[in-house]
C-alpha cells in the first residue's frame, strides 16, 4: 500500500492537517516565545534543554507549560 499524498487527501483531510499543523505551530512559538523572555531562575531546567524539548510536535509545548515553568508562589 502506498502512502497517500496530499492530492490524495479529500478537502476535509486537507483542512484537518492544516488547522492541527497551525495549533502545533501557534504552541511551539508561544512556548518558545515565554521561554525567552523568562529569567533562568523560573525555569525547570536548562533553558537549552527545554528549547529542544519544545521542537517535539504537540508533547513538547504541552511538557514545556506543564513541567518546565516554575510558579510563582
Amino acid at each position: 500500500m502506498r502512502s497517500q499524498t496530499w492530492q490524495d487527501l479529500s478537502p476535509g483531510r486537507k483542512r484537518t492537517v492544516i488547522a492541527a499543523g497551525a495549533v502545533q505551530v501557534t504552541l511551539a512559538l508561544t512556548a518558545w516565545v515565554d521561554l525567552s523572555r523568562r529569567s533562568p531562575e523560573r525555569v525547570n531546567g536548562p533553558k537549552k534543554l527545554w528549547a529542544a524539548v519544545i521542537a517535539i510536535n504537540f508533547v513538547g509545548p504541552l511538557a514545556y507549560f506543564c513541567f518546565g515553568r516554575r510558579r510563582d508562589s
